[in-house]
């Protein structure tokens, strides 16, 4: 089984079979057949087994922030004053993220950037600024509050306007991104798409890969038509750096450490937990499977760990230009909160709507429980959606 047809096999059980409980599956081989088909076989499971892990990191996230991503799914809604219309490209793209070899990246980056479409991960955005490099846009799917640390220096920066971002509404974003054009980013979910449709508001279909560099790749191949180079996408540890330096988060280490707990220490703790956390694996080798299936089209600025293509010499470079439409929104975003939760609350009352409706809202509202009732889905969801409105 060639590295195409395994990439395959994957996106064939992505759709097939869209939402797991890894605990219960399992998977039944027949033994006999991988003496006759020897590699293939063994391939083939491999796929699917990271199929079942990758599956169920992202149900043990939905399980932990699923409240938290309905909760700020109806918040932003208010937030939207500038949505962004995208034009496919015929110019490279290049992808940030924030893994240690970044560094090494930036100053290539730097060179081409007036060449070049740049969609950056939220967390590398401190990075690139420190090196001199400003993105076309900054991609942000993280739920977590603490992801607000790698936002709001898009807004402290005076010497130009906030960079526009690519945002799934699930996302943690601060007050200030009212202020910005957003291109919104639909999960294709049903519910949100019931929302959106009602707010009549533009979004492009990225499903939730449970890693922001993950739906970063996904946006670059909707947006461009030619080649994707990746920077800081390396889904490990170098020593005991975590990630590209500056990093949002180094001031909290820092600004604890004493002669008790000395910076270092705590950087070592840090990397040790991300090695031992199992998840960098488990999208990295998604990564690979997405590298191998675009051989020519896909490449790393730096030689990390992962990707070993290297750069194709000689690429006709055109000319940036605008790629992306700012569309005021129609109607008054302060009330979009409420209409978009009176509409999800209309369509779980249809007979046609509400099988597939608690089928998705249940897992991130009632996590662990199989048997809701109609009117305790409406209640959290008045809970969660409705009180933003206030």
């Amino acid at each position: 089984m060639h590295s195409v047809e395994k990439a395959e096999v994957q996106k064939f059980l992505e759709t097939e079979i869209p939402e797991i409980d890894a605990e219960r599956i399992r998977i039944i081989e027949w033994r006999p057949s991988m003496n006759y088909y020897k590699e293939s076989y063994v391939k083939l499971l491999s796929a699917a087994v990271e199929f079942i892990k990758r599956a169920d990191a992202e149900n043990r996230t939905a399980a932990v922030f699923g409240k938290r991503w309905v909760r700020n799914f109806f918040k932003n809604l208010n937030l939207l004053n500038q949505t962004l219309l995208y034009k496919q490209t015929d110019i490279p793209v290049i992808v940030t993220g924030s893994g240690p070899s970044l560094e090494q990246a930036v100053p290539v980056i730097k060179e081409t950037q007036d060449n070049c479409l740049i969609i950056a991960a939220s967390s590398s955005v401190t990075a690139l600024s420190c090196g001199g490099v400003t993105p076309d846009i900054i991609i942000a799917t993280d739920g977590g509050n603490w992801a607000l640390r790698h936002i709001y220096p898009n807004y402290r920066n005076a010497a130009h306007s906030p960079i526009p971002l690519a945002v799934n509404l699930t996302a943690a974003l601060p007050s200030q991104c009212a202020a910005t054009p957003q291109l919104i980013i639909n999960d294709g979910s049903f519910w949100q798409s019931i929302v959106l449709h009602e707010l009549g508001l533009p979004s492009v279909i990225i499903p939730q890969k449970g890693t922001v560099t993950a739906a970063a790749l996904e946006l670059a191949l909707i947006l461009s038509q030619t080649n994707i180079y990746l920077a800081g996408m390396d889904l490990s540890v170098s020593d005991i750096r975590t990630h590209a330096r500056p990093y949002s988060f180094d001031s909290l280490l820092s600004d604890r450490a004493c002669r008790f707990t000395p910076f270092y220490s705590e950087s070592f703790t840090r990397s040790t937990l991300l090695r031992e956390g199992g998840s960098m694996g488990i999208y990295r080798s998604w990564f690979k499977n997405q590298i191998e299936t675009w051989p020519k089209r896909i490449f790393s600025i730096t030689d990390s760990e992962i990707f070993k293509n290297g750069i194709p010499s000689g690429e006709a470079v055109a000319k940036k230009r605008d790629n992306f439409n700012t569309v005021c929104v129609e109607g008054e975003p302060s009330i979009f909160c409420k209409r978009g939760a009176s509409a999800l609350l209309a369509a779980i009352k249809k007979q046609n709507y509400s099988g597939i409706l608690k089928k998705e809202l249940t897992p991130l509202l009632f996590p662990g429980e199989n048997k809701v009732t109609e009117k305790e889905l409406e209640m959290a969801i008045k809970e969660t959606a409705v009180k933003e409105a206030l």
